[in-house]
């Protein structure tokens, strides 16, 4: 009913608003705020929510399908690949001997072997919302433990994917026919094909992606309106979801594979600052439910399986994973957190063990005491780490890690700085040419679709997306970055993204494109101080001084600019001869960004080993001094 909906939204957020700030001043984690206030809510303590929980629980793990799109959406094939061999060797590892440990201590005590391995592979999982918010809170993302719990946790959201086609098939699951139910399309298929549903669900989701979603959302950017694409997002989630449903698979399992095909589109950065709110909201909603479903009945029927299980799987999991740490050479206090971190059940479990209960693996009894077990091992990894922080790791402050082995996983490249430019238009072209002619990346805005899906053609790392945005900004990786280029054509724009992020993030240094004195004045005025003006030497200028504050020695910057601006002038007389064609102008674009790369790339040759930071040649110095 429509009053009991909105009575029990009402009662989610006003116990998240009381309850998690609680948390935080205890100095516990905002999930276990969320999950405390489910069970106070809960039908089985003050019964506010009422008695249908699984109405509540299904509702709420639309925002775990959420979190498997933006999973999804992170995870672009390149960088997967650059990862993989610490992905692999870290969670690979724990997968495989949790799932093994697990195994043979339910086997151990008498359990069906299918019954066993389903168990075993849910509880191999490790909270993701759990654990990346834990880092965020400890500023910890950097450190070894948090590098290589980011790159097992990584794993494990992969290994969900074939979690989720192993368990029908270890179930020998045949569809029962019940009255007044829709068969999915899968019973529908011959039973040598309901095997490859997996891989009909990633042909289907490959095809809709490339032909489909992508021109969709271009087709819908046009119109320039925010509200647009935020329907767009949600549409895209729910209805791959849906589709998933018809086919028969997982809707989360959908919703990632989603986000994977869109993770090298234009609109990346877009939807993941349009779905990023919804997430965080019914993840919330999600942790609520989480401990409103807790029941605490069964827990009192069998209190003695329910914490045994707690305690099997919590020191299994820590044992795994401490000994991975010390086998890679992880220091001890690093590993010790990397432990007591990961060492409860994930939240993807909950919807595991109810897939598993709806192909028959699970009784309904075993499905609410599993539910159990899973919520309290997430309600006691933040105790277990407030302990590891005052008691277990102030015993190993003095030992020094050895940085040989120190992980480098999120930052494959320390000497390149992260910089971002927004506006790809004729000014930020000039520049963005010049940097990627010279073998320096950085992440591209713009908001002109056509204009990304030309550039992108070319190669450039260009996004779809309205930088006066924050989360769109964030998105991007303002965070991290270093160095922010504003070249948009609208000068209030320009302003406007000037003074949010220095207002927000004040350590990254700004480069701005004026269209007059007066802009100049007003930039100078609110302390930025590298300001070009439009015409292309000031563009060149603004690329030559980028080149410098990366490294480069500002000789080699300056040479390199004056040869860009010889090879820019020739190329102009080429450009206007073929404006009237458009394939041709095409072609002939594409041609001089190469030509203009090759020139770049022979000049270099002459001087390769003096055109950076920390040359110790006298002559370039001097006449660099002279240039001065």
């Amino acid at each position: 009913m429509e009053s009991s909906l909105a009575m029990n939204t009402l009662l989610f957020l006003g116990v998240a608003i009381i309850m998690v700030p609680l948390a935080r001043k205890f100095g516990l984690s905002s999930v276990i705020g969320y999950i405390l206030g489910g069970i106070i809510i809960g039908p089985y303590v003050l019964r506010l929510t009422g008695n249908n929980v699984n109405d509540i629980m299904h509702a709420s793990e639309f925002g775990v399908i959420m979190l498997l799109f933006l999973v999804g959406l992170e995870l672009e094939p390149r960088k997967f690949w650059d990862m993989r061999k610490k992905i692999m060797g870290l969670g690979l590892t724990q997968m495989v001997l949790t799932i093994s440990l697990l195994f043979v201590i339910f086997i151990s005590v008498g359990w069906r072997v299918d019954k066993a391995v389903a168990v075993a592979m849910c509880f191999a999982l490790s909270s993701t919302a759990i654990v990346l918010q834990t880092l965020q809170e400890k500023n910890s993302f950097k450190t070894t433990a948090g590098e290589a719990s980011f790159s097992t946790l990584l794993f494990q959201d992969i290994s969900v994917i074939p979690i989720l086609a192993i368990l029908p098939i270890i179930a020998n699951y045949k569809a029962k026919h019940h009255d007044n139910e829709i068969q999915i399309l899968i019973q529908k298929l011959p039973e040598w094909l309901q095997a490859g549903t997996v891989i009909i669900g990633v042909a289907l989701l490959i095809l809709l992606g490339r032909y489909v979603f992508v021109p969709f959302l271009r087709y819908v950017s046009k119109s320039g309106m925010t509200e647009l694409l935020t329907a767009s997002s949600l549409f895209l989630v729910i209805g791959v979801s849906e589709l998933m449903i018809v086919i028969g698979l997982s809707p989360a399992l959908g919703a990632f594979l989603a986000g994977v095909m869109l993770a090298n589109s234009e609109f990346r950065h877009e939807l993941e600052a349009q779905i990023n709110p919804f997430k965080g909201l019914l993840l919330a909603v999600f942790f609520v439910s989480v401990g409103s479903t807790i029941n605490f009945n069964i827990i009192q029927q069998d209190p003695l399986f329910i914490f045994s299980t707690v305690f099997a799987v919590v020191t299994v999991k820590f044992i795994v994973l401490y000994a991975i740490g010390k086998f890679f050479r992880i220091d001890t206090p690093q590993s010790l957190f990397y432990a007591f971190a990961l060492s409860q059940v994930g939240e993807f479990a909950f919807v595991l063990i109810n897939y598993a209960s709806d192909l028959y693996l699970l009784s309904p009894e075993l499905n609410a005491q599993l539910m159990a077990v899973t919520a309290i091992t997430m309600c006691i990894t933040p105790i277990l780490l407030i302990v590891n922080d005052k008691f277990i790791t102030p015993k190993f402050i003095k030992e020094i890690p050895e940085e040989k082995h120190d992980f480098n996983i999120l930052d494959s490249d320390v000497s390149q700085k992260k910089i971002i430019i927004v506006g790809f238009g004729h000014f930020g072209s000039t520049v963005g040419r010049l940097l990627k002619a010279n073998k320096m990346s950085a992440t591209v805005l713009d908001r002109d679709s056509d204009r990304v899906k030309l550039l992108r053609s070319y190669g450039f790392k260009v996004y779809y997306g309205d930088a006066t945005r924050i989360p769109i900004l964030r998105a991007a990786g303002i965070e991290d970055a270093e160095i922010l280029i504003l070249c948009l054509d609208d000068p209030d724009d320009n302003k406007f993204i000037a003074e949010l992020v220095r207002e927000h993030y004040p350590g990254v240094k700004i480069f701005v494109r004026a269209k007059n004195r007066i802009d100049a004045y007003n930039y100078l005025n609110n302390g930025i101080n590298h300001i070009y003006r439009e015409t292309l030497g000031t563009a060149v200028d603004m690329a030559v001084d980028v080149l410098h504050e990366a490294g480069m020695r500002k000789y080699a910057a300056r040479r390199l600019g004056q040869r860009f601006m010889a090879i820019d002038k020739a190329s102009i007389r080429k450009l206007a001869r073929a404006k009237d064609d458009d394939d041709i102008a095409l072609f002939t674009t594409k041609e001089i960004l190469q030509r203009e790369e090759e020139l770049l790339a022979y000049d270099n040759l002459n001087f390769d080993n003096k055109n950076w930071e920390g040359s110790s040649s006298a002559d370039e110095e001097d006449e660099e001094e002279s240039q001065d």
